[in-house]
């Protein structure tokens, strides 16, 4: 795994309490999503589970002892759904997908790659997508399966792709 560059922020023990001024607050939340979008990016993670957050280093700093509360996670996850880069996965919002590529992005990324390998006209496994040698050097390779499936119905509503089920596999066909 990649190391982490942290911003200067993170080792500001404000930036982990959300600010009451509408202006210092919208920059701390601006902050907050990019770390979070450029974190996810890095690992390869996809999931937020609010209820788990204080055992992910990216809301809490050991090297200050300061925590970012779930309260503040959750802002900063909506604001992110305001823009296309996480959605909740269950209704309570305790668990959030989070996409450092909106969707729509994804798709087009994964659909550029598959054409200009010849891939269109022709099947591609989940597996050979997110882990194949073929895809090795792409950056939705390792790509969490759900937002893999939830990137792929966006090529499906433009008609560029239908997902498809075989066997136990699934699997993405590219027109």
């Amino acid at each position: 795994m990649a190391e982490i560059e942290w911003p200067w922020q993170y080792s500001f023990p404000p930036f982990f309490t959300l600010q009451p001024h509408a202006d210092t607050r919208a920059k701390q939340i601006a902050a907050w999503k990019s770390l979070v979008l450029e974190y996810y990016r890095i690992t390869k993670q996809a999931v937020v589970d609010v209820r788990e957050i204080h055992t992910n280093p990216l809301f809490n700093n050991a090297s200050i002892n300061r925590k970012l509360p779930s309260e503040a996670v959750l802002v900063i996850l909506e604001e992110l759904g305001k823009s296309g880069n996480a959605s909740p996965l269950d209704k309570t919002k305790q668990r959030w997908l989070v996409y450092w590529h909106t969707l729509e992005e994804w798709g087009d990324i994964i659909y550029n790659w598959a054409q200009e390998n010849s891939f269109t006209g022709s099947v591609c496994t989940f597996f050979e997508l997110t882990q194949g040698e073929d895809t090795s050097e792409q950056e939705f390779h390792g790509l969490d399966t759900e937002v893999l499936i939830r990137s792929l119905k966006t090529l499906e509503a433009a008609r560029k792709a239908e997902i498809i089920s075989f066997d136990d596999n699934q699997g993405v066909k590219f027109f």
